[in-house]
């Protein structure tokens, strides 16, 4: 596997040297801000996985043959479920064999959001559209069934109609829904927090790859000494999800929200993204109720997701498909 450590002034610069280098196919592994800008490491894997263990160098087989027939169809159908969705090379060569929960859990994290008394503060952020005034309704109604009363805050003051959107939520689950849309006024309407009640946050939708973009949810996160929160829609083209969740990173982002998995298909995009960013994967939108539309994202979870519904090869090439 090639890695690489790309510097630029902001991420926009840093993707398109990357892009330009090692092509569509290189897998974000991490980002960060540095002095004069950012840092990006990136991985090319140009080879396909190594060959079936069991086979010699000079072709000979080995050991069982009915044992080594099994194991190398097994990780064939694996392989094609995990093309299926979309999966870059780099990663699906950890996930293609054995027990796909186990192998998950292994190299992603998996982090619940923490919404309990005295957690720090959730900003939901993420580009426009992507679902996080549904996934702040949503994680309120959670708390509200569960006996509590969280403190949500709308910092979108672009969009229009998102704040009313919003109210609409917290009128029916008989919530206060504060407005600030500045890193001034959202300190004070923390200090309207009551007793450690969670904090949610609904941000602007904003484009990553603009510096000042950036520097918002910088100062907003500041502001309210809050964990930056990725909500992303489930669908999104690889290249694309993993280069928004590695700018969204270098902005601050720590935990992802996948929405939209009951239209999504192939989930290559949210592996790209939650190994892109380095984000913990929290939650998974599955459905248009408030109260169960959302749920936490576990290894079984997605491992199911991965492996099931997957469509027959022949009916996998575009070629065929539009013919």
């Amino acid at each position: 596997m090639r890695l690489k450590l790309y510097r630029a002034p902001n991420m926009a610069a840093a993707m398109a040297e990357l892009r330009r280098e090692l092509g569509a196919e290189a897998l974000i592994l991490g980002s960060r801000r540095v002095a004069g800008g950012v840092e990006v490491t990136a991985a090319l894997d140009p080879e396909a996985a190594s060959p079936a263990a069991g086979v010699a160098a000079d072709g000979a087989a080995t050991g069982s043959a009915a044992t080594d027939s099994a194991a190398m169809g097994g990780r064939r159908e694996r392989r094609e479920a995990l093309a299926f969705h979309g999966v870059p090379e780099a990663l699906a060569v950890l996930l293609e064999g054995g027990d796909m929960a186990v192998a998950l859990a292994r190299h992603f994290a998996f982090a619940a959001l923490p919404l309990v008394a005295g957690a720090a503060p959730l900003l939901f952020v993420g580009p426009p559209g992507a679902g996080k005034t549904l996934t702040v309704a949503r994680l309120a109604t959670r708390l509200v069934l569960a006996g509590g009363a969280p403190l949500v805050i709308s910092a979108d003051g672009r969009r229009a109609g998102a704040t009313e959107q919003l109210a609409a939520y917290t009128r029916l689950l008989s919530l206060n829904l504060l407005v600030a849309s500045q890193p001034g006024s959202l300190a004070r309407a923390l200090t309207r927090r009551g007793d450690g009640a969670p904090v949610l946050i609904d941000a602007p939708g904003l484009d990553p790859f603009d510096p000042a973009a950036g520097e918002e949810i910088t100062a907003l996160a500041s502001a309210a000494g809050a964990r930056v929160v990725l909500v992303l829609p489930g669908g999104l083209d690889v290249a694309e999800a993993a280069d928004l969740a590695a700018a969204f990173s270098a902005a601050g982002a720590v935990a992802l929200v996948a929405t939209r998995l009951d239209l999504a298909r192939r989930l290559g995009g949210v592996l790209a993204a939650a190994a892109a960013g380095r984000l913990g994967l929290a939650e998974a939108g599955v459905g248009g109720g408030a109260a169960d539309g959302l749920v936490p994202m576990t290894a079984d979870f997605l491992a199911e997701r991965l492996l099931r519904g997957v469509a027959p090869a022949s009916a996998r090439s575009p070629a065929e498909a539009y013919a």
